[in-house]
């Protein structure tokens, strides 16, 4: 049985809240590794909760969302608008570090995210330059906080490559990590890859034929493979199916079937570069 890593999902999240644990345990059955990630500081706190449940097979990130930093909700789409709209309220966290710095240390978490830049998400008719520059402001002390710890960023960028390149370039993370859910152009792409970084793909990539030319012009050695679930479900399955950590493999057909390699090899390859950027034997 081939060994799956999904590198970045949320059965820390609500939609989980009546068989999280159920779901953790049949993933580590059929050889699926996961890191629950946090994207404030309740999902983060219950990512490593989760994490320590289970000897191995089980990570988690720490870390504050972007859209976390404004008070208030957006509508939720993804970028193929695959699935129906959804209304995510948002709370205004502040950074508190010495909090979050007290879940880094935990032995179970892996590294520090999702933290990161979204411009995409903002509420129509509000000036958005003072959001924009929290967001950078923030990303950097978690660049900080990351580098204390030694461990690597797990990165959230939307409408923001621009911003979050430069960002990188002046604020070097010594452990540099991933940019999840990626869907930029590979121009784009291999720009992260020179600073270090790994591109991590999802379901996104199997709605249709747009990231193709992504996939085969990033090497497997540089990709890293997610679901962010609850979102992103992959085709074949039916859009308005809940994401689940072992779908990841249907993320693995998608680019063994553009890359014309078999899918033993993109699991056998992503798992490694899982491992690799995470830091586990």
């Amino acid at each position: 049985m081939s060994q799956y890593f999904d590198s970045h999902a949320h059965v820390n999240f609500s939609a989980f809240k009546g068989d999280g644990e159920d779901i953790l345990k049949q993933c580590l059955e059929e050889g699926v590794f996961v890191v629950n990630v946090g994207s404030q500081y309740s999902t983060s706190k219950r990512a490593v909760e989760y994490a320590n449940k289970f000897k191995t097979g089980v990570w988690a990130a720490v870390g504050t969302h972007p859209v976390h930093l404004n008070k208030g909700s957006f509508s939720y789409r993804d970028p193929e608008e695959e699935i129906s709209e959804v209304e995510i309220k948002t709370n205004g966290e502040e950074f508190e570090r010495e909090k979050y710095l007290e879940l880094a240390n935990d032995a179970k978490v892996v590294a520090i995210g999702e933290v990161g830049l979204d411009y995409h998400h903002f509420e129509e008719g509000i000036d958005t330059d003072p959001l924009k520059e929290k967001q950078k402001e923030i990303l950097k002390k978690f660049i900080d906080l990351a580098n204390e710890v030694q461990k690597p960023l797990i990165i959230h960028c939307w409408d923001a490559y621009d911003d979050l390149l430069e960002i990188l370039q002046n604020n070097v993370a010594d452990k540099k990590g991933i940019v999840h859910s990626f869907v930029g152009s590979y121009k784009t792409a291999n720009k992260f890859i020179e600073l270090g970084y790994k591109i991590g793909l999802n379901g996104i990539i199997t709605y249709g034929e747009s990231y193709d030319r992504l996939i085969k012009e990033i090497g497997l050695e540089n990709i890293v493979i997610e679901t962010d679930c609850p979102y992103l479900t992959p085709r074949p399955l039916e859009k308005s199916k809940r994401n689940e950590p072992v779908f990841v493999k249907f993320v693995a057909q998608k680019i063994a079937d553009v890359k014309g390699i078999s899918i033993e090899e993109v699991a056998e390859k992503t798992t490694q570069n899982g491992k690799e950027v995470f830091g586990i034997k």
